[in-house]
């Protein structure tokens, strides 16, 4: 369907919430290892404050660089659980989002959101604790012209993004894991954790001894 010149899919379906659950367990670095260190979005986008963390189901939004209508509009198709994720083509020129839009994603019942851009309000957003994750920031605000997309296959530092996957964020940065691996990787990760709980214990164990 068509609202101007905003194109919105609505046609895909999100995975069910317990799923999302057992994923916000585990840190992104170890996911990242279950899923052969791939689909992990560039360093580059990172989180705007200290300890934000999110799981979600993936809402794409394409727009234009330093232009945020179809991201605006983007909050009539938001569903609890969601988190957006927003090709903005990394453009460092204008935020995308500032406070106004971040708060109204979690009114909507948005988790969070990932946008391959520049976003302001920093400080409010921490305050709101919203979960923001992009390349950096500038004061500079967006235009609201359009064109975008809405529920459609976006790019976000290296990775694709299609609607409905499970999207993980943490201080060391982002994942991206399509739904038909889900089980796949929460099999892997949990055999990681058990490995790696294995590993500090042996340290442990060699720094009592180191101790007497």
């Amino acid at each position: 369907m068509t609202q101007d010149n905003v194109r919105a899919n609505t046609g895909w379906e999100r995975v069910d919430g317990h799923v999302l659950d057992r994923f916000r367990t585990h840190s992104v670095a170890n996911l990242g290892d279950a899923l052969d260190r791939l689909n992990i979005v560039d360093g580059g986008i990172a989180p705007v404050w200290s300890g934000a963390t999110a799981v979600g189901t993936a809402l794409p939004v394409l727009t234009v660089a330093g232009d945020n209508k179809a991201v605006i509009e983007a909050l009539d198709h938001i569903r609890p659980g969601d988190i957006l994720v927003i090709n903005a083509f990394g453009y460092d020129g204008r935020a995308i989002i500032g406070d106004n839009l971040a708060q109204r994603f979690a009114v909507f019942g948005a988790v969070g959101a990932v946008v391959d851009g520049y976003v302001r309000d920093a400080a409010i957003i921490e305050k709101l604790g919203v979960p923001v994750f992009a390349r950096g920031l500038t004061p500079a605000g967006p235009f609201k012209n359009g064109p975008g997309v809405i529920g459609e296959s976006v790019a976000i530092g290296g990775v694709v993004v299609n609607p409905g996957d499970i999207v993980a964020a943490d201080g060391d940065g982002v994942i991206v894991i399509p739904p038909h691996r889900a089980e796949e990787a929460l099999r892997g990760v949990e055999e990681i954790v058990a490995r790696e709980a294995a590993l500090d214990a042996e340290v442990e164990a060699l720094r009592n001894a180191a101790a007497r």
